[in-house]
């Protein structure tokens, strides 16, 4: 694979007697690998997809639902990962002392989809010995705990690899399509898979093992989309490579706009950088309040079939599909945070309407699907975003150790929310999960707060998108943030 290593631009004093010495040419490489590489990347995030599906959201919580799980437990299924966040910084620390994204990325990910194949051995185990089902949570638990140590390891470096490859002013289509393609593998598998299990002639559990032996193989697929993909060496400090194909020389303002235009900082010093990982942290706390369970009030509270609850999955998948690519494209003309600002107070909100949700048929046809598509549609914003607003306020050289800092941060708080869920969701005076739905809707508003005083750069302020958009005036449209050219220029 060829590795793709772009050396700081130095000026060398000439030396007593000798010439002056000419800075290390930048490498060209051309727009059409770059492409090459972003569809390759697309495919993998596909499979992944299907992995993903299977392996997380409601068909392992249905799964452990089967075997007698507590909403503790269910809870632990969402804090674990999030909780080992706290390990991204001890993978930025290893991943930046390599020569290869690639070779790192396809160790760690690959043997964490492998070892799934443990679980399905516990699955045939089980059936075949008539040994109590109730063993298998603490074995998937466990084996949660295991696969999400390498993807914590791994996470940092995969962000920073993306980073190098996409350019700034289409980080938010090329996202948005990319995430887009992948609510589409969800929005077809989840309802096919949550089908098969429940339709398996010897029972939900097994019908689970014979769906994750899918899901390890589209893993695995996934993990051969990357070796398509250019690889970047992290010894050189970068922030996006360039994409001119023509031998052209690169001006010094395209190289600052290349490297990002920052200065390299300390984290602790970088009091914008802070101030985003207080609205992260809330943010996230206040989400996995709820989060992890909506799916088990639908199951649980609710008694509504494992089928009827994918296809409320598959709505917000369609939803998510079809805005995606929009705020991709408005993200990249005015800015992540303003799109955080506006959208997030609708998605702060979304727990509200959960109230009103019974097991009528009004609710499960009308008020139910209004719930997922409306969440599919505001999440689809949040998601894009606060995955690309910390692209643009990390440093241009290393930027792997923010992405692992706001990943810890976010997996410590989200752990805590989602434990702080669980034991809440369990205490009858507090209402249950319907008061628990009411308590993380009042915390995602006041979460928000802190956002307003980021800055980041080539972002509109909040006041003059919501000026335009009062306007409805098509004569003038929505101004390009600063620094974000049309891909087509």
């Amino acid at each position: 694979m060829e590795i793709l290593s772009v050396p700081p631009v130095k000026i060398l004093e000439p030396s007593a007697g000798s010439a002056s010495v000419n800075p290390p040419p930048q490498p060209k490489i051309s727009t059409q690998t770059i492409r090459t590489s972003l569809k390759a990347s697309t495919i993998d995030g596909v499979f992944a997809g299907v992995f993903t599906s299977i392996t997380s959201g409601v068909l392992l919580t249905n799964f452990l639902l089967q075997l007698g799980a507590s909403p503790v437990e269910i809870g632990m299924l969402s804090s674990i990962p999030m909780l080992l966040n706290l390990l991204q910084p001890v993978g930025a620390y290893f991943a930046d002392r390599t020569n290869s994204r690639h070779n790192f990325c396809l160790w760690i990910f690959g043997v964490s989809r492998v070892l799934w194949l443990f679980l399905v051995v516990g699955i045939g185990w089980v059936s075949w010995s008539n040994t109590d089902p109730h063993r298998l949570v603490s074995w998937t638990l466990g084996m949660v705990l295991v696969t999400n140590i390498l993807n914590a390891l791994g996470s940092s470096s995969w962000v920073s690899w993306m980073a190098a490859l996409v350019p700034h002013r289409l980080r938010g289509r090329y996202f948005g399509f990319r995430n887009s393609t992948g609510s589409l593998t969800t929005l077809i598998s989840v309802p096919l898979f949550g089908f098969a299990v429940s339709a398996w002639p010897n029972g939900t559990m097994q019908g689970y093992g014979v769906v994750l032996i899918l899901g390890i193989v589209a893993g695995v697929v996934s993990m051969g989309c990357q070796f398509f993909m250019i690889d970047v060496n992290p010894q050189h400090p970068q922030q996006h490579v360039f994409t001119r194909s023509k031998p052209e020389s690169v001006s010094s303002d395209q190289l600052k706009e290349n490297q990002g235009d920052r200065p390299k900082a300390n984290i602790l010093k970088d009091s914008n950088f802070l101030i985003f990982l207080l609205y992260f942290g809330l943010w996230t706390f206040a989400v996995n309040l709820s989060a992890p369970f909506f799916n088990l009030y639908l199951l649980d509270n609710l008694k509504l079939d494992l089928g009827q609850v994918t296809l409320y999955t598959s709505l917000t998948a369609g939803a998510t599909l079809v805005m995606l690519v929009l705020w991709g494209k408005l993200a990249d003309r005015i800015g992540n945070r303003p799109l955080l600002l506006l959208v997030g107070i609708l998605a702060a909100v979304t727990p509200f309407f959960w109230l009103g949700a019974g097991a009528d048929s009004v609710s499960q046809w009308v008020w139910l699907p209004f719930i997922h598509l409306f969440s599919g549609g505001t999440w689809a914003a949040i998601e894009l975003c606060s995955s690309n607003i910390q692209m643009e306020v990390a440093p241009a050289e290393h930027p792997s150790t923010y992405f692992a800092v706001a990943g810890a941060v976010a997996g410590i708080c989200g752990a805590l929310g989602t434990t702080a869920g669980g034991f809440l969701a369990e205490v009858n005076y507090f209402g249950g999960l319907p008061g628990l739905f009411a308590l993380s809707a009042v915390m995602r508003l006041i979460a928000i707060l802190p956002l307003v005083f980021v800055r980041e750069p080539r972002s509109q302020p909040a006041i003059k998108v919501i000026q335009n958009l009062l306007r409805f005036n098509q004569k003038s449209p929505l101004v390009p943030a600063v620094g974000i050219a049309d891909p087509a220029e």
